[in-house]
Protein backbone atom coordinates (compact mmCIF):
# COMPACT_ATOMS: atom_id res chain seq x y z
CA UNK A 1 0.00 0.00 0.00
CA UNK A 2 0.95 3.14 -1.09
CA UNK A 3 2.77 5.90 1.54
CA UNK A 4 2.52 8.69 -0.78
CA UNK A 5 -0.56 11.27 0.99
CA UNK A 6 -2.76 13.95 -0.59
CA UNK A 7 -1.05 17.40 0.56
CA UNK A 8 -4.60 18.28 0.36
CA UNK A 9 -6.06 16.20 2.78
CA UNK A 10 -2.96 15.32 5.05
CA UNK A 11 -0.55 18.03 7.13
CA UNK A 12 3.04 17.79 6.72
CA UNK A 13 4.42 14.91 8.05
CA UNK A 14 5.32 14.88 12.23
CA UNK A 15 8.73 14.80 13.84
CA UNK A 16 9.55 13.11 16.44
CA UNK A 17 9.11 14.94 20.42
CA UNK A 18 11.17 14.74 22.90
CA UNK A 19 10.35 11.70 24.67
CA UNK A 20 9.01 12.30 28.24
CA UNK A 21 7.44 8.48 28.95
CA UNK A 22 7.46 5.12 27.73
CA UNK A 23 3.75 4.42 26.30
CA UNK A 24 1.62 1.72 25.80
CA UNK A 25 -1.25 3.00 24.74
CA UNK A 26 -4.39 0.38 25.71
CA UNK A 27 -6.90 2.00 23.38
CA UNK A 28 -5.60 2.35 19.72
CA UNK A 29 -7.75 0.74 16.64
CA UNK A 30 -6.92 -1.11 13.53
CA UNK A 31 -8.88 -0.45 10.38
CA UNK A 32 -9.33 -3.67 8.48
CA UNK A 33 -7.91 -3.65 5.12
CA UNK A 34 -9.78 -4.74 2.15
CA UNK A 35 -7.57 -7.88 1.65
CA UNK A 36 -8.27 -9.16 5.63
CA UNK A 37 -10.69 -12.15 4.71
CA UNK A 38 -8.84 -13.27 1.31
CA UNK A 39 -8.52 -17.28 1.50
CA UNK A 40 -9.27 -17.14 5.28
CA UNK A 41 -12.52 -18.83 5.28
CA UNK A 42 -13.47 -22.04 4.15
CA UNK A 43 -14.73 -22.61 0.43
CA UNK A 44 -18.20 -22.77 1.22
CA UNK A 45 -17.81 -19.42 3.39
CA UNK A 46 -15.53 -17.54 1.32
CA UNK A 47 -17.69 -15.83 -1.24
CA UNK A 48 -20.02 -14.64 1.49
CA UNK A 49 -17.32 -12.96 3.32
CA UNK A 50 -17.06 -9.33 4.23
CA UNK A 51 -15.82 -7.12 1.43
CA UNK A 52 -15.30 -3.65 0.46
CA UNK A 53 -17.27 -2.42 -2.84
CA UNK A 54 -17.19 1.26 -4.72
CA UNK A 55 -20.43 3.14 -4.06
CA UNK A 56 -21.71 5.00 -7.25
CA UNK A 57 -21.03 8.19 -4.76
CA UNK A 58 -17.56 7.17 -5.01
CA UNK A 59 -17.03 5.92 -1.46
CA UNK A 60 -15.80 2.69 -0.21
CA UNK A 61 -17.89 0.56 2.30
CA UNK A 62 -17.84 -3.28 3.32
CA UNK A 63 -20.26 -5.52 2.47
CA UNK A 64 -21.70 -8.36 4.60
CA UNK A 65 -24.61 -10.16 4.83
CA UNK A 66 -26.62 -8.00 3.02
CA UNK A 67 -25.71 -4.93 4.42
CA UNK A 68 -23.08 -2.34 4.13
CA UNK A 69 -20.94 -0.65 6.92
CA UNK A 70 -19.19 2.85 6.50
CA UNK A 71 -15.65 4.11 7.67
CA UNK A 72 -16.92 7.11 9.09
CA UNK A 73 -14.28 9.99 9.02
CA UNK A 74 -14.15 10.70 12.63
CA UNK A 75 -12.92 7.21 12.94
CA UNK A 76 -9.65 7.20 10.51
CA UNK A 77 -8.34 10.58 11.06
CA UNK A 78 -5.13 10.48 12.09
CA UNK A 79 -2.69 13.46 9.96
CA UNK A 80 -5.53 14.77 8.65
CA UNK A 81 -6.33 18.57 7.76
CA UNK A 82 -9.03 19.16 10.42
CA UNK A 83 -11.14 20.88 7.65
CA UNK A 84 -11.48 17.93 5.44
CA UNK A 85 -12.74 15.98 7.76
CA UNK A 86 -16.29 14.52 7.40
CA UNK A 87 -18.65 12.02 8.71
CA UNK A 88 -18.79 10.84 5.07
CA UNK A 89 -17.24 7.39 4.41
CA UNK A 90 -13.33 7.45 4.32
CA UNK A 91 -11.81 6.04 1.53
CA UNK A 92 -7.86 3.72 2.16
CA UNK A 93 -6.72 6.33 -0.04
CA UNK A 94 -8.05 8.96 2.31
CA UNK A 95 -6.47 7.46 5.61
CA UNK A 96 -2.67 7.57 6.69
CA UNK A 97 -1.54 3.97 5.86
CA UNK A 98 -0.91 3.71 9.82
CA UNK A 99 -4.79 3.11 9.60
CA UNK A 100 -4.66 -0.43 7.98
CA UNK A 101 -0.11 -1.16 7.27
CA UNK A 102 1.33 -2.85 10.15
CA UNK A 103 4.76 -1.47 8.78
CA UNK A 104 3.45 2.01 8.90
CA UNK A 105 1.34 1.46 11.98
CA UNK A 106 5.04 0.79 13.56
CA UNK A 107 6.49 4.22 12.30
CA UNK A 108 3.56 6.05 13.17
CA UNK A 109 3.98 4.62 16.85
CA UNK A 110 7.89 5.31 16.68
CA UNK A 111 6.87 8.62 15.85
CA UNK A 112 4.79 9.20 18.70
CA UNK A 113 6.65 7.42 21.21
CA UNK A 114 4.13 4.76 21.73
CA UNK A 115 6.44 1.71 22.67
CA UNK A 116 3.06 -1.35 22.37
CA UNK A 117 0.01 -0.83 21.36
CA UNK A 118 -3.56 -2.72 22.20
CA UNK A 119 -6.09 -2.43 19.06
CA UNK A 120 -10.06 -2.42 18.65
CA UNK A 121 -11.63 -3.18 15.63
CA UNK A 122 -13.30 -0.47 13.54
CA UNK A 123 -16.94 -0.26 11.91
CA UNK A 124 -16.80 -3.85 9.96
CA UNK A 125 -16.78 -5.86 13.32
CA UNK A 126 -18.32 -2.98 15.39
CA UNK A 127 -15.69 -2.85 18.29
CA UNK A 128 -16.32 -6.21 19.38
CA UNK A 129 -17.30 -8.49 16.50
CA UNK A 130 -20.87 -7.72 17.29
CA UNK A 131 -21.81 -7.36 13.48
CA UNK A 132 -20.25 -10.89 12.77
CA UNK A 133 -22.33 -12.46 15.58
CA UNK A 134 -25.66 -10.63 14.53
CA UNK A 135 -25.05 -12.88 10.97
CA UNK A 136 -28.31 -14.32 9.62
CA UNK A 137 -26.18 -17.32 9.30
CA UNK A 138 -24.29 -18.25 13.08
CA UNK A 139 -22.54 -20.13 11.10
CA UNK A 140 -20.76 -17.87 8.91
CA UNK A 141 -20.85 -15.34 11.75
CA UNK A 142 -18.41 -18.01 13.57
CA UNK A 143 -16.11 -18.47 10.38
CA UNK A 144 -15.79 -14.25 10.14
CA UNK A 145 -14.79 -14.33 13.38
CA UNK A 146 -12.39 -16.67 13.33
CA UNK A 147 -10.96 -15.31 10.02
CA UNK A 148 -10.69 -11.83 11.65
CA UNK A 149 -8.60 -13.36 14.67
CA UNK A 150 -6.16 -15.09 12.23
CA UNK A 151 -5.48 -12.15 10.69
CA UNK A 152 -4.90 -10.04 13.83
CA UNK A 153 -2.68 -12.50 14.90
CA UNK A 154 -0.83 -13.20 11.67
CA UNK A 155 -0.47 -10.16 9.68
CA UNK A 156 -1.02 -7.53 12.98
CA UNK A 157 1.00 -8.87 16.11
CA UNK A 158 3.37 -11.66 14.68
CA UNK A 159 5.72 -9.78 12.62
CA UNK A 160 6.06 -7.13 15.74
CA UNK A 161 5.18 -9.29 18.61
CA UNK A 162 6.80 -6.40 21.22
CA UNK A 163 4.98 -4.01 20.29
CA UNK A 164 1.51 -5.17 19.86
CA UNK A 165 -0.95 -6.49 22.43
CA UNK A 166 -2.96 -8.71 20.79
CA UNK A 167 -6.64 -8.49 21.27
CA UNK A 168 -8.85 -10.45 20.01
CA UNK A 169 -12.88 -10.89 19.43
CA UNK A 170 -15.44 -13.54 20.01
CA UNK A 171 -18.66 -15.84 19.15
CA UNK A 172 -21.69 -13.77 21.32
CA UNK A 173 -24.28 -15.26 19.81
CA UNK A 174 -22.81 -19.08 21.08
CA UNK A 175 -21.08 -18.51 24.71
CA UNK A 176 -19.57 -22.26 24.46
CA UNK A 177 -17.86 -21.26 21.27
CA UNK A 178 -17.15 -17.91 22.61
CA UNK A 179 -14.88 -19.44 25.49
CA UNK A 180 -13.25 -21.88 23.09
CA UNK A 181 -12.57 -19.00 20.67
CA UNK A 182 -10.93 -17.16 24.14
CA UNK A 183 -8.95 -20.07 24.98
CA UNK A 184 -7.82 -21.02 21.09
CA UNK A 185 -6.51 -17.27 21.24
CA UNK A 186 -5.05 -17.55 24.49
CA UNK A 187 -3.07 -20.29 23.51
CA UNK A 188 -0.99 -18.60 20.80
CA UNK A 189 -0.30 -15.24 22.86
CA UNK A 190 -3.80 -13.18 23.22
CA UNK A 191 -4.15 -11.18 25.81
CA UNK A 192 -7.21 -9.88 25.79
CA UNK A 193 -10.97 -9.52 24.09
CA UNK A 194 -12.98 -7.25 23.16
CA UNK A 195 -17.28 -7.84 24.62
CA UNK A 196 -19.80 -5.62 24.71
CA UNK A 197 -20.30 -2.80 27.12
CA UNK A 198 -23.87 -3.54 27.26
CA UNK A 199 -24.85 -6.98 25.62
CA UNK A 200 -28.46 -6.48 25.97
CA UNK A 201 -28.70 -3.21 24.14
CA UNK A 202 -27.58 -5.18 20.64
CA UNK A 203 -30.36 -8.04 21.42
CA UNK A 204 -27.72 -10.13 23.73
CA UNK A 205 -28.88 -11.23 26.56
CA UNK A 206 -27.78 -9.41 30.17
CA UNK A 207 -24.89 -9.19 31.65
CA UNK A 208 -26.38 -10.05 34.98
CA UNK A 209 -27.87 -13.73 32.93
CA UNK A 210 -25.90 -16.86 33.42
CA UNK A 211 -25.40 -16.80 29.72
CA UNK A 212 -21.93 -15.04 30.16
CA UNK A 213 -20.36 -17.52 32.71
CA UNK A 214 -18.84 -19.81 30.10
CA UNK A 215 -17.46 -16.82 28.55
CA UNK A 216 -16.24 -15.11 32.16
CA UNK A 217 -14.77 -18.96 32.97
CA UNK A 218 -13.01 -18.63 30.12
CA UNK A 219 -11.45 -15.70 30.62
CA UNK A 220 -10.17 -16.51 34.00
CA UNK A 221 -8.64 -19.17 32.94
CA UNK A 222 -6.74 -17.75 29.96
CA UNK A 223 -6.16 -14.52 32.15
CA UNK A 224 -7.34 -13.10 29.20
CA UNK A 225 -8.52 -9.58 29.95
CA UNK A 226 -12.07 -8.45 29.10
CA UNK A 227 -12.23 -5.28 27.27
CA UNK A 228 -15.16 -3.25 27.00
CA UNK A 229 -14.31 -0.29 24.23
CA UNK A 230 -17.59 2.60 24.61
CA UNK A 231 -19.57 2.93 21.26
CA UNK A 232 -19.58 -1.01 21.38
CA UNK A 233 -23.59 -1.44 21.99
CA UNK A 234 -24.42 2.05 21.09
CA UNK A 235 -24.49 5.50 21.75
CA UNK A 236 -26.32 7.41 24.23
CA UNK A 237 -29.97 8.09 23.76
CA UNK A 238 -29.39 11.54 21.59
CA UNK A 239 -32.67 13.65 21.52
CA UNK A 240 -34.32 14.68 17.93
CA UNK A 241 -32.67 17.95 16.89
CA UNK A 242 -29.08 17.70 18.72
CA UNK A 243 -26.05 17.99 18.03
CA UNK A 244 -25.14 14.16 17.45
CA UNK A 245 -21.45 14.08 17.07
CA UNK A 246 -20.80 16.76 19.72
CA UNK A 247 -23.00 15.57 22.54
CA UNK A 248 -22.46 11.88 21.99
CA UNK A 249 -18.43 12.50 22.12
CA UNK A 250 -19.36 14.43 25.15
CA UNK A 251 -21.36 11.62 27.21
CA UNK A 252 -18.34 8.88 26.53
CA UNK A 253 -17.81 8.86 29.99
CA UNK A 254 -21.43 8.25 31.18
CA UNK A 255 -21.52 5.41 28.90
CA UNK A 256 -18.53 3.67 29.99
CA UNK A 257 -19.74 4.87 34.11
CA UNK A 258 -22.79 3.13 33.09
CA UNK A 259 -21.54 0.08 31.66
CA UNK A 260 -19.08 -0.40 34.27
CA UNK A 261 -21.75 -0.21 37.17
CA UNK A 262 -23.35 -3.03 35.78
CA UNK A 263 -20.72 -5.23 35.05
CA UNK A 264 -19.82 -4.48 38.08
CA UNK A 265 -23.23 -5.16 39.95
CA UNK A 266 -23.36 -8.11 37.61
CA UNK A 267 -21.43 -9.98 40.38
CA UNK A 268 -18.84 -11.63 37.97
CA UNK A 269 -15.75 -10.18 39.83
CA UNK A 270 -16.90 -11.01 43.28
CA UNK A 271 -17.76 -14.57 42.30
CA UNK A 272 -14.37 -14.70 40.04
CA UNK A 273 -11.93 -12.90 41.82
CA UNK A 274 -9.38 -13.04 39.47
CA UNK A 275 -11.61 -11.42 36.74
CA UNK A 276 -9.34 -8.66 34.59
CA UNK A 277 -12.00 -5.92 33.09
CA UNK A 278 -10.68 -2.98 31.09
CA UNK A 279 -12.82 -0.08 30.48
CA UNK A 280 -12.08 1.68 27.43
CA UNK A 281 -12.35 5.44 25.61
CA UNK A 282 -14.48 6.52 28.93
CA UNK A 283 -11.74 8.36 30.58
CA UNK A 284 -11.46 8.31 34.42
CA UNK A 285 -13.26 11.40 35.75
CA UNK A 286 -16.04 9.51 36.76
CA UNK A 287 -13.96 7.01 38.83
CA UNK A 288 -13.73 8.28 42.14
CA UNK A 289 -17.06 9.58 41.98
CA UNK A 290 -18.37 5.95 41.34
CA UNK A 291 -16.39 5.03 44.60
CA UNK A 292 -17.79 7.59 46.32
CA UNK A 293 -21.49 6.27 45.48
CA UNK A 294 -20.68 2.84 46.35
CA UNK A 295 -19.78 2.98 49.75
CA UNK A 296 -22.56 6.00 50.25
CA UNK A 297 -25.22 3.41 49.00
CA UNK A 298 -23.79 0.61 51.53
CA UNK A 299 -22.74 3.01 54.30
CA UNK A 300 -25.81 4.97 54.35
CA UNK A 301 -28.73 2.98 52.55
CA UNK A 302 -27.68 -0.04 53.30
CA UNK A 303 -27.56 -1.37 49.48
CA UNK A 304 -25.51 -4.23 48.85
CA UNK A 305 -25.30 -7.82 48.24
CA UNK A 306 -23.51 -10.78 50.36
CA UNK A 307 -20.17 -10.16 48.92
CA UNK A 308 -16.71 -11.11 50.80
CA UNK A 309 -15.56 -7.34 49.73
CA UNK A 310 -17.77 -3.92 49.80
CA UNK A 311 -18.30 -3.24 46.15
CA UNK A 312 -16.15 -0.22 45.54
CA UNK A 313 -13.16 -2.95 47.04
CA UNK A 314 -14.26 -5.17 44.15
CA UNK A 315 -14.21 -1.95 41.50
CA UNK A 316 -10.91 -1.59 43.01
CA UNK A 317 -9.67 -4.82 42.04
CA UNK A 318 -10.61 -6.17 38.78
CA UNK A 319 -11.57 -3.42 37.04
CA UNK A 320 -8.64 -0.70 34.97
CA UNK A 321 -9.19 2.71 33.74
CA UNK A 322 -8.03 3.99 30.45
CA UNK A 323 -7.35 7.88 30.07
CA UNK A 324 -6.37 10.33 27.13
CA UNK A 325 -4.84 12.66 29.76
CA UNK A 326 -7.64 13.42 32.08
CA UNK A 327 -6.45 16.81 33.33
CA UNK A 328 -8.74 17.88 36.11
CA UNK A 329 -9.39 14.55 37.46
CA UNK A 330 -5.51 13.07 37.41
CA UNK A 331 -5.49 14.12 41.18
CA UNK A 332 -8.04 11.47 41.72
CA UNK A 333 -5.79 8.87 41.02
CA UNK A 334 -4.69 7.26 44.66
CA UNK A 335 -8.33 7.15 45.50
CA UNK A 336 -8.72 5.40 41.81
CA UNK A 337 -5.65 2.95 42.59
CA UNK A 338 -2.65 4.30 40.82
CA UNK A 339 -1.87 0.75 39.67
CA UNK A 340 -5.16 0.58 38.06
CA UNK A 341 -4.84 3.70 35.51
CA UNK A 342 -3.42 3.83 32.36
CA UNK A 343 -2.89 5.87 29.46
CA UNK A 344 -4.31 5.87 25.58
CA UNK A 345 -3.86 7.63 22.65
CA UNK A 346 -7.19 6.59 20.62
CA UNK A 347 -4.83 6.56 17.35
CA UNK A 348 -6.39 7.27 14.70
CA UNK A 349 -9.36 8.47 16.03
CA UNK A 350 -10.67 12.04 16.23
CA UNK A 351 -10.29 12.53 20.18
CA UNK A 352 -6.62 11.12 19.93
CA UNK A 353 -3.51 12.58 21.21
CA UNK A 354 -1.09 10.94 18.24
CA UNK A 355 1.40 12.75 17.04
CA UNK A 356 1.54 14.77 20.38
CA UNK A 357 1.11 12.15 23.08
CA UNK A 358 4.33 13.21 24.49
CA UNK A 359 3.96 16.76 24.99
CA UNK A 360 0.43 16.21 26.37
CA UNK A 361 1.51 13.94 28.58
CA UNK A 362 4.63 16.44 29.67
CA UNK A 363 1.91 19.43 30.34
CA UNK A 364 -0.85 17.70 31.61
CA UNK A 365 0.98 14.90 34.01
CA UNK A 366 4.22 17.00 34.08
CA UNK A 367 3.81 17.35 38.07
CA UNK A 368 3.55 13.51 39.01
CA UNK A 369 6.20 11.75 40.23
CA UNK A 370 8.41 10.13 38.26
CA UNK A 371 7.54 6.29 40.15
CA UNK A 372 3.82 7.74 39.05
CA UNK A 373 4.22 8.29 35.67
CA UNK A 374 5.93 5.01 34.74
CA UNK A 375 2.85 2.90 36.06
CA UNK A 376 0.57 5.02 34.23
CA UNK A 377 2.06 5.41 31.15
CA UNK A 378 3.79 1.62 30.42
CA UNK A 379 4.29 -0.30 33.89
CA UNK A 380 0.71 -1.15 34.78
CA UNK A 381 -0.40 -2.14 31.27
CA UNK A 382 2.66 -4.51 31.21
CA UNK A 383 1.27 -5.85 34.01
CA UNK A 384 -2.23 -6.27 32.84
CA UNK A 385 -1.62 -7.83 29.34
CA UNK A 386 1.98 -9.52 30.68
CA UNK A 387 3.73 -7.63 27.73
CA UNK A 388 7.52 -7.32 27.74
CA UNK A 389 8.77 -3.66 27.96
CA UNK A 390 11.88 -2.18 26.44
CA UNK A 391 15.09 -2.41 28.14
CA UNK A 392 15.06 1.44 29.23
CA UNK A 393 11.58 2.55 31.04
CA UNK A 394 11.26 6.62 31.00
CA UNK A 395 10.99 8.63 32.93
CA UNK A 396 14.12 6.14 34.47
Amino acid sequence: MTEQLNHELFLDEPTKEELFATVISVDDHLVEPPTMFEGRLAARFQHLAPKVIETEQGHQVWEFDGATYTQVGMNAVAGRRPETVKLEPFRFDQMRPGCYDIDARIRDMDVNGVWASLNFPSQISGFCGRIFSGATDGDLGTAVTRAWNDWLFDEWYSPYKDRIIPLGITMLHDPMAAADEIRRNAERGFRAVALPERPHRIGLPSIFLPYWEPIIQALVETDTVACLHVGSTGMADLPEGSPMLALGATLFGQLSLTACTEWLWSGWAAKYPTLKVQMAEGGIGWVAMLLDRLDNIVDRSGYSLDWDLRPAEVLQRNFYFCTLDDPSTIDTRHRIGIDHIMVETDYPHGDGTWPHTQSTLREVWGHLPSTELRKICSTNAATLFRHPLPETVYPS
